[in-house]
């Protein structure tokens, strides 16, 4: 036990200063052997904390008068800090006496029966920690952490029960008991007020979701209050967005049951009428932009349903398009006059100029691999530059398209002057080195396996590497690939390729190709929306076939199949050097998943820089999409239209002609035939009949030769399945259409008087036609997709092929 004594130190001429009635009853108190004032404080009980630590604490000090007051504010103030389980303070004489006992220190801290959390997660909860005081008090907000990181996990019947192991030297361990219980899933969500909008309909827009048994993979039905202010703000977008211009929402409940496992979730909603819209305007204050310049950026017309979200895109699209066309700083507002009793809503676009500001600095947070100059090549401004929102939009975009970060964020704080901004470009890394390993089927090649090693940010340049390869039942193939997406410094991406193809096409062809070779490509973009990219390509290629003597044995005579005479004009070895470019433009709203918008291609092809294969090739294909978002209320529903025709010719009759170069029809590109199983087919059976050969052709044995001229067409209705959202399910119905025909051979066969007498079916522009239905299913093992088409047109003796599928996974 530690105890010191502080002895009082005041003078005379501060005794003076006191009230005159303080120092009469301090006399009369002398008077009588005793004081009314603190001249000695002694702590008692302390072993760790040092005893200066504990009066620095206390209200009262030597020198103050004894107060019931001021002691009963210490005695708390010593509580607060926690320190101690229990504190006394009494008056002996002139002397205040505190009397602590320490709180235990934590030895360790530990959890039982939990499961569902582990412990590391559990431990970032609790602010206990090891050799740090234990107080009650500490492990009850602990307790209450814990509990409200069950509640986030929709387990409101979990318990936690602190439990305290003492030990020699005054520690502790800390172990809370945890009784984690079920999850509290969502059991029923009800809709009140609702007239125009079926129950059905607006549970589908809201996020939180009844349970069932499919839910196994997504937490959506479990119950969570800020998934419930979220979902508030789904239905007014969606009632806004279907013309509910009054609507709000009056109330939004959770209720939990009496056995506490289960909630239901009741919204209250006031709808109010549905609106269309009326009048519409445009005002423009801006210079140099007249009204009748943005009125033609309209996208939307008089009398539709108003829809708020379509008002606002149009808004915002009108300020980007204005700012993509010289005037940086333009703005848009809209403003909106509602009209109660024609149950209208007049619209006024109003075109001003916005605050001039202008980049003063940007400074990049965060990254710790990724060069600056990386990061500083993807934004659209610089320093001195005018800034605006588009900007900032476009750059964190344009950042996460890199792939590097697992974050993004743009800032902007004020300048050293109001027209002057300080942008703040805020990253977080991710791992950008890939090592994967992976399998799969697929229909056109069978059995898959593969694995690469990839660096998608060499030393933090930007630059992608990687070694791949993979075997299939049908194909083998490696490669080594780099590319630097700013060649020279310049907005040129440059790469180069090499690799060595080998596929069996024992499938739907008599013949076998082997590809080694090297690609050496760039591209460059005009602008955000048109791109061009070029390739220069030198592959020595070796065709074969194998030994395709299958005999059957009949009643008198064999006969075996070898492959067609235009096959086997194709047969041995041919060096291609190829120049091709493309040329896109591209105007989707996302890349990898379009929703709407369009992109063009034009693509050609140039064979005999060298090499001993003369060809030209050229081809143009466009898709076009267009969501479905204004009839169905959902982002699920959409068309997606696709188009493209192909043509080739011979530039000189000295180039090699192989039929491996022609374009083919089917498979991919025509969804319900074989790959390659509509156009131009050539059969050839041999006989042995008596000694004598025999050449007759046989349906179902024919080759795939390809042709020059090639058109396709697609249709497709994607849409969402039955409790697809929960398991990652999405549907689509298609209409495919497409013709090739166009012989390219090196000698044709066809006449009947010829010793080598082949005739060719298929060679037709007549169109063949399929319809059907997918799925694509973003599985746990990787994207599955299935296509089950029927040709509803077809050529005779063209090579079907009803079911298309795939999957594989990377890990």
């Amino acid at each position: 036990m530690a105890s010191i004594c502080i002895l009082s130190n005041v003078s005379e001429d501060a005794l003076a200063r006191r009230d005159s009635s303080d120092a009469e009853a301090s006399r009369a108190a002398r008077a009588h052997g005793r004081s009314d004032m603190v001249e000695v404080i002694t702590v008692k009980g302390n072993h760790r904390i040092e005893t200066g630590t504990i009066l620095s604490y206390m209200v009262v000090q030597p020198g103050d008068r004894f107060s019931a007051d001021e002691i009963d504010r210490t005695l708390k103030t010593l509580y607060a800090t926690g320190l101690f389980s229990d504190v006394t303070i009494n008056r002996a004489g002139n002397e205040l006496v505190v009397n602590v006992v320490e709180n235990p220190i934590v030895n360790r801290i530990a959890f039982e029966g939990n499961s569902a959390v582990k412990d590391a997660d559990l431990q970032k909860e609790v602010a206990l920690r090891p050799r740090a005081v234990f107080s009650s008090q500490a492990a009850a907000a602990d307790r209450q952490k814990l509990l409200d990181l069950y509640a986030s996990k929709a387990r409101y019947g979990a318990t936690v029960i602190p439990q305290i192991i003492k030990l020699s030297h005054n520690r502790v361990d800390v172990i809370y008991k945890i009784n984690e219980s079920r999850q509290t899933l969502v059991y029923k969500v009800v809709f009140v007020g609702n007239k125009a909008f079926s129950q059905a309909r607006l549970a589908s827009v809201i996020s939180s979701k009844e349970t069932e048994w499919y839910r196994f993979f997504s937490s959506s039905d479990e119950y969570n209050p800020e998934r419930m202010k979220y979902d508030a703000e789904l239905m007014r977008r969606f009632y806004l967005h279907n013309g509910y211009v009054d609507f709000r929402l009056e109330n939004a409940t959770g209720e939990l049951s009496a056995d506490r496992k289960n909630f239901i979730i009741t919204f209250t909603v006031h709808e109010g009428p549905r609106y269309h819209i009326g009048k519409m305007d445009v005002s423009s204050s801006l210079k140099h932009v007249k009204k009748e310049d943005v009125t033609k950026y309209l996208e939307l017309f008089p009398h539709q349903w108003y829809d708020g979200t379509a008002i606002s895109k149009n808004a915002t699209s009108m300020q980007e398009k204005l700012q993509a066309s010289g005037h940086p700083f333009a703005m848009v507002r809209t403003d909106i006059a509602r009209n109660p009793e024609k149950k209208t809503v007049d619209l006024l676009f109003e075109v001003m100029e916005g605050p001039k500001v202008y980049v003063e600095r940007i400074d990049i947070n965060g990254n710790t691999v990724t060069k600056d100059d990386v990061i500083r090549r993807q934004l659209p401004m610089a320093e001195g530059d005018p800034y605006t929102p588009f900007d900032k939009k476009y750059s964190k975009a344009s950042l996460q398209d890199l792939g590097f970060f697992k974050s993004v964020s743009v800032d902007q704080s004020q300048g050293s002057a109001p027209d002057k901004s300080n942008i703040g470009v805020n990253v977080v890394e991710k791992p950008t080195g890939e090592f994967s390993l992976g399998g799969g089927y697929a229909t056109d090649v069978g059995p898959i396996g593969n694995g690469s090693v990839k660096q998608h940010n060499l030393l933090g340049t930007g630059m992608d590497a990687g070694v791949s390869g993979s075997i299939a039942y049908w194909q083998k193939q490696a490669n080594v690939s780099f590319t630097d997406p700013y060649f020279l410094g310049r907005n040129i991406v440059a790469g180069a390729d090499i690799f060595w193809i080998q596929n069996t096409n024992q499938t739907y062809q008599s013949y076998n190709q082997d590809q080694i070779g090297m690609t050496f490509r760039f591209g460059y973009a005009f602008n955000n929306y048109l791109s061009q990219s070029w390739s220069y390509s030198l592959i020595d290629r070796h065709v074969s076939v194998g030994s395709y003597l299958s005999k059957y044995a009949t009643k008198n005579n064999d006969y075996a199949y070898v492959p067609s005479i235009y096959v086997q004009q194709s047969i041995g070895w041919s060096l291609l050097s190829q120049l091709s470019t493309t040329l896109s433009y591209d105007r989707r709203d996302n890349r990898m998943t379009p929703r709407r918008g369009f992109v063009l291609r034009a693509t050609g092809d140039f064979a005999g820089l060298g090499g001993n294969v003369k060809y030209a090739r050229a081809k143009a294909d466009g898709e076009y999409y267009v969501p479905l978002d204004s009839l169905t209320g959902t982002h699920d529903w959409g068309l997606q239209f696709k188009a493209g025709a192909g043509y080739m010719g011979d530039w000189s009759k000295s180039g090699d002609v192989s039929i491996i170069d022609n374009f083919y029809l089917g498979g991919a590109n025509l969804r319900g035939f074989l790959q390659g199983g509509a156009g131009p087919r050539s059969a050839h059976e041999l006989y042995y009949v008596n000694g004598q050969k025999q050449y007759r052709p046989i349906a179902g044995q024919e080759d795939l030769i390809g042709g020059r001229f090639i058109y396709t067409a697609s249709a497709q209705l994607n849409f969402p399945l039955p409790a697809g959202d929960a398991i990652g399910i999405s549907g689509r119905y298609f209409i495919d259409a497409g013709s090739l025909s166009g012989l390219r051979l090196r000698q044709r066969h066809t006449n009947p008087s010829d010793s080598n007498y082949t005739p060719i079916s298929g060679n037709s522009m007549t169109p063949r036609v399929s319809t059907g239905f997918g799925i694509t299913w973003k599985s746990p093992f990787g994207m599955v997709n299935i296509d089950a088409a029927v040709p509803i047109r077809k050529s005779r003796n063209d090579r079907l092929y009803p079911l298309r599928f795939g999957f594989g996974q990377q890990f």
